[in-house]
């Protein structure tokens, strides 16, 4: 079994989407084993709801998001859904729309944010994962977008991302076949940053969350500021923000007490102000 948190604060969507925070960590869980963590919109809702908490405490520096069990992180659409919510164009539209805001609200999220992934990712599991941050994998995880084999068309962001990490070619590979791919294979083509075997990766996801955490939090933000802007077309890139960002940190007192404690030669206890 993956070892995660077993202390809950809240849980969301009839309690299929659990959230709890410890030492500066914040950790949401989909919680839906018996599926293999397949997303309902109820799911998408609740993940909105955990996100927007986690980033509205202060005492949270970073966010994990995780699976419950061994199966998956998220395998996807709960389809048996479908034929309730996507059976044609229209309410397919409209499943969009409902989680459109929770998707993007997890593409642009002021928080760094890591996915732990075992077992299946797959489909709309995929784009929680490439939504992240960074993206820590299990030796036997598996990873896919089945939707050429659904007859279903994989939205604009969701490719976006894809076609960022991996390029262009590989994209198409994953999507025309619908193939699974292994996380020697994920690792190689970087669809995710690091494989550890089974039994580490908890331990390791929280040792990298915590060392994000004990980092400068504006320092942090300036690189994602800069990051994100770095991969829009160069006529849509925001220059004021990374200025803006860049000034702030020069100007903070994490600053400061970053000079303070190399020079005195301690930890930095840093506030993000």
């Amino acid at each position: 079994m993956l070892n995660v948190p077993k202390a809950t604060d809240k849980s969301f969507a009839d309690g299929k989407i659990l959230q709890s925070v410890t030492d500066g960590v914040g950790t949401i869980t989909f919680n839906n084993p018996e599926k293999r963590n397949a997303m309902s919109l109820d799911m998408w809702e609740g993940l909105g709801h955990a996100l927007v908490e986690l980033r509205d405490d202060p005492d949270v520096r970073v966010v994990i998001l995780v699976g419950a069990g061994d199966k998956a992180f998220v395998s996807g659409a709960d389809i048996s859904q479908f034929e309730k919510n996507r059976h044609n164009a229209e309410a397919s539209e409209e499943y969009s729309r409902r989680s459109a805001a929770q998707r993007a609200l997890l593409a642009d999220y002021p928080k760094p944010t890591i996915a732990c992934i075992r077992g299946f990712c797959l489909g709309g599991g995929m784009q929680v994962a490439m939504m992240s941050d960074i993206r820590i994998a299990a030796e036997h995880s598996q990873f896919g977008i089945p939707a050429a084999k659904l007859g279903i068309a994989y939205g604009y962001d969701g490719l976006k991302h894809l076609v960022s990490l991996v390029g262009p070619s590989w994209a198409r590979l994953i999507m025309y076949t619908g193939m699974k791919i292994d996380s020697a294979e994920a690792v190689r083509i970087g669809l995710v940053d690091r494989v550890l075997p089974d039994a580490e990766l908890w331990d390791a996801t929280v040792e990298i969350a915590r060392t994000i955490s004990g980092n400068a939090p504006l320092a942090i933000q300036a690189a994602k500021i800069t990051i994100a802007q770095v991969l829009k077309d160069p006529d849509r890139r925001d220059m004021d923000a990374i200025k803006d960002i860049g000034t702030a940190c020069m100007d903070s007192e994490d600053f400061r007490e970053g000079r303070r404690a190399f020079m005195e030669k301690r930890k930095p206890k840093f506030t993000g102000r």
